[in-house]
């Protein structure tokens, strides 16, 4: 692959381009490409789906549980493969909205999408690729003339979004390019189907041990509190530069749903007040919204952190066996009994309470043996983590590299 560059600063060609290709690429708007799709048949047995800005087209139902589209359906447009659809509604994904080409044979779509067919001239998955690439933001945003209307779609009519610049190569290159990025998706979707299979391995394995289905030991295993284990830290100090202020967040933290540990990225906030200082192996737990796991060890050795969580230390126990122990579906429903109240939409359930949770524990021998294998297994899932993360750097390099 080589670098290219214009010579004039005028030419447009991408920074990078795959060898034996070498034409220029033309400058071309959507309208001059595609032709609007307005098909409609409310006797079709096609799947509803819809556009999401991660995943593209999915099943309605997959998303709300059913099929909402209610009276509606019957203007629902039906879309046919390789045709493209244009959701223009804002997400935190996609704050312009997202275009993709649909890959089923037929779906029945919402028909507010501005719905489309690439002429046989244009390879449809590169065009697909073009609209869809953060590129494209610049122009969708100068036709944003006001805000997200009260049903959450930006202003952006039909016309005005076959209005937009294209620069494309010629059909060739246009298929050699969307089949590299295609390839690339395809590892990357493996690369989480391997990284989920990991995660449902280790829930399986922890539930049998703790079910005792697994005998790991002859020894009864004796009931304790919580408390016995874990003791309060109060240290409170200024964020240094040296020290970063750990960020519990939904996406990628121990606040995210199936998450069992801090998955947390470490950053400086010269804004901060007070924080909690803790370390490698502290137990960290926030009294909001505990049914979706808010807790965890913490992986990433020194830090600060907010007050909105609770900083334990571990003693008498093996530290990843007490937080595996804690976080089972079992013992987190002992905890969720007392959850009191809502503050600010979010259930608390005190330290205190917290502490007082009977748990099911063996010999600290029996602890560190299963403590070590699952720490195996879950420091293997957050290496193939940051593979995927990796990846997905990768793909976001060449999207920017390889379109104008």
């Amino acid at each position: 692959m080589a670098k290219v560059s214009s010579s004039n600063g005028l030419e447009k060609c991408p920074k990078l381009r795959f060898p034996g290709f070498i034409k220029q690429y033309k400058a071309v708007t959507l309208n001059q490409i595609s032709s609007q799709i307005k098909r409609n048949d409310p006797q079709s047995n096609a799947p509803i789906m819809m556009l999401s800005a991660r995943n593209g087209f999915i099943k309605q139902s997959d998303k709300y549980s059913r099929d909402n589209a209610g009276q509606s359906l019957k203007k629902y447009t039906l879309l046919k493969k390789g045709e493209l659809a244009y959701n223009h509604g804002a997400s935190k994904a996609k704050q312009f909205g997202c275009c993709y080409e649909l890959h089923e044979e037929e779906a029945r779509i919402p028909y507010v999408y501005h719905c489309f067919k690439v002429r046989d001239t244009e390879y449809s998955p590169y065009i697909a690729l073009a609209l869809n690439n953060p590129k494209m933001d610049r122009q969708l945003k100068r036709l944003v003339s006001s805000s997200v209307r009260m049903d959450g779609l930006l202003n952006i009519s039909y016309d005005e979004y076959m209005s937009v610049t294209l620069y494309l190569p010629d059909f060739p290159e246009q298929k050699h390019i969307a089949n590299f990025i295609e390839n690339l998706e395809r590892r990357i979707e493996k690369q989480k189907t391997f990284i989920e299979t990991l995660k449902k391995y280790k829930r399986g394995l922890l539930h049998k041990i703790l079910t005792e289905k697994i005998k790991v030991t002859q020894t009864a295993w004796n009931m304790h509190k919580i408390g016995d284990f874990l003791s309060p830290k109060n240290i409170k100090q200024l964020p240094t530069s040296d020290i970063p202020l750990m960020a519990f967040t939904a996406t990628g933290g121990v606040c995210d749903k199936g998450e069992r540990y801090d998955r947390s990225f470490l950053i400086k906030d010269t804004s901060a007040k007070l924080y909690k200082r803790t370390d490698f192996n502290d137990f960290i737990y926030s009294s909001n919204n505990l049914d979706v796991g808010s807790i965890g060890l913490n992986l990433y050795g020194s830090a600060v952190i907010s007050d909105v969580y609770e900083i334990f230390s571990i003693s008498g126990a093996d530290p990843w066996f007490i937080s595996e122990t804690i976080q089972h579906k079992s013992v987190l429903h002992k905890i969720l009994k007392y959850r009191q109240g809502v503050l600010y939409g979010q259930y608390r359930i005190y330290a205190e309470d917290f502490l007082m949770v009977p748990i099911k524990v063996p010999s600290f021998e029996i602890q560190k043996q299963i403590g070590d294998i699952f720490s195996k297994i879950e420091y293997r899932i957050l290496k193939e983590q940051n593979l995927l993360e990796n990846l997905e750097k990768t793909k976001y390099y060449f999207l920017q590299q390889l379109f104008i």
